[in-house]
Order: C-alpha cells, then sequence, then structure tokens
C-alpha cells in the first residue's frame, strides 16, 4: 500500500455548501483562532458551477485568497453538485474521508434550516459524516495526491470532541457569540475577495446586493450579534448540548 500524505491535525474544520459561505458565516472566528495560532481549516462540498455569478474557476482562485486572508491552514473542495447537495451513502464517505485526514477537534457546521437546500442538507451530511468517521470498523481510505482509491491506506477512525453550527444565514437566537471586533476588517476582506460574488453586474442584480450596500449589510449583521455578546462585532452560533460553568463569576455577558 501507498502511504497518504499525512495532515497535521486541525483545530477547527468549516464545512459548508458553497465557496463564501464559511467567509459570511464565521470567518472571523477562523481568522481569530489562526491569530492564536490555532491551525483551522476549510471544506466546501461544491465546486460552485451553478452559481448565477462567476465560474467554479474564478471561485476557486477567489477561495484561495479568501483563505490566505484569513490564516487557514488548509482547504479543500470536494465535487458534489453544487445545487444538489444530497446526504447519500458515498458523500457521507467522502466527507467523513476528510474528517478522518484533518482529525478537528471543533467542526463547524451550517445551521440545520434555511433557504437553500444545500445549506441545511451540507448540515445533517456533516453530521452524519462524523458519526461514521469513528466507527473503527469501517474503512475509509486516504485521498492523497496521486494515489489511487484501492492502493491508498486505510484512515484511522476520529470524531470532532465539539460540533458547533453557525446560525449567520438563518434567524435563531444562539446560543453563543464569538467577539470578532478585531477581526472584523479581515472578514469583510475575505468576503469581498470573492469579485466575481460581489460586484455590480447585471447577473443576479435582483438577488444581489449592490456593491455599496456589501459592507453595511455585512457590518449590520455582526454588529447585531455582537450587541447580543457585549461586543462590537460577533458571529452567531449553536450547540446542541448543555453548556457546563465551573465558575459562575466568570460568565462574561451581564445580565443587566
Amino acid at each position: 500500500m501507498t502511504s497518504v500524505p499525512t495532515t497535521p491535525s486541525l483545530d477547527i474544520l468549516a464545512l459548508a455548501a458553497h465557496r463564501d459561505d464559511v467567509e459570511q458565516t464565521c470567518g472571523g472566528t477562523l481568522l481569530r483562532a489562526a491569530e492564536r495560532g490555532q491551525r483551522t481549516g476549510i471544506l466546501d462540498l461544491t465546486q460552485g458551477e451553478m452559481g448565477t455569478r462567476g465560474t467554479a474557476e474564478e471561485r476557486a482562485r477567489e477561495a484561495a485568497d479568501a483563505a490566505k486572508i484569513l490564516g487557514v491552514s488548509w482547504r479543500r473542495a470536494l465535487d458534489i453538485p453544487d445545487g444538489r447537495v444530497e446526504n447519500t451513502w458515498e458523500n457521507r464517505l467522502n466527507v467523513a474521508a476528510m474528517i478522518r485526514e484533518t482529525r478537528p477537534h471543533v467542526l463547524i457546521l451550517p445551521y440545520w434550516k434555511g433557504r437553500h437546500p444545500d445549506h441545511y442538507t451540507a448540515s445533517i451530511l456533516g453530521y452524519e459524516a462524523c458519526f461514521l468517521a469513528g466507527l473503527g470498523k469501517l474503512g475509509i481510505r486516504g485521498t492523497g495526491s496521486g494515489v489511487s482509491a484501492s492502493d491508498a491506506e486505510l484512515l484511522p477512525p476520529h470524531r470532532p470532541f465539539k460540533i458547533i453550527y453557525a446560525t449567520l444565514y438563518y434567524d435563531v437566537r444562539p446560543t453563543f457569540v464569538v467577539d470578532i471586533s478585531e477581526q472584523f476588517e479581515g472578514k469583510f476582506a475575505s468576503i469581498m475577495a470573492y469579485t466575481s460574488q460581489f460586484t455590480d453586474q447585471e447577473a443576479g442584480k435582483d438577488l444581489f446586493p449592490a456593491h455599496e450596500e456589501i459592507r453595511t449589510r455585512v457590518s449590520a449583521m455582526a454588529r447585531f450579534y455582537g450587541m447580543l455578546g457585549g461586543v462590537t462585532y460577533a458571529e452567531p452560533f449553536l450547540q446542541k448540548e448543555v453548556g457546563l460553568v465551573e465558575d459562575l463569576l466568570s460568565i462574561p455577558v451581564k445580565s443587566m
């Protein structure tokens, strides 16, 4: 068997359906983590070929630029058809392979409700792939460059310790917010790296905000969630588990 090139474990992996989803929903959080020396990564499920604006090739270049701005250590895009993200066995195995390869401690998924079917399907797909990734008797082979599926070594099982959900795309009260006041400019720059999406053009003009309005919208959302946490800018998240507090005096957000 051919050895799969080892990938250092990630502290945080953010999974989303499309390139630029992560930048919009949790880009500031990834940048904050990277600035603290944590290893972060992004897994885009599709190539973005069905987008109203831009081509898959353009979005790949833009995603690479955005990743540099956010300081992520690892980024990859799968070839699940854009607009047809489905929770199939094959897709779960492909995502599970990425989970085993990157071995994240924390996984950020999209919220499980939303307007776009790709978004909420990505949430369920990601969760179920994590379950499969932890099954010791399920053989999943690596996908290292130049290694065929039949020759690749089996990847050891792994499940993230924590799964949280980025809720910016859906109106739900978050469990917690992350202060991105110092990272807001970087987050916004990573969004604007997608010039094919966020410049004024005829295609999709009724769906996309005008270029001059984008900063206002991004800022307004971040300020709203920042207000909930008592900071200037923040990103919202939800967790399914009950939180654990060891010291009541260390809870940071005031009640009154």
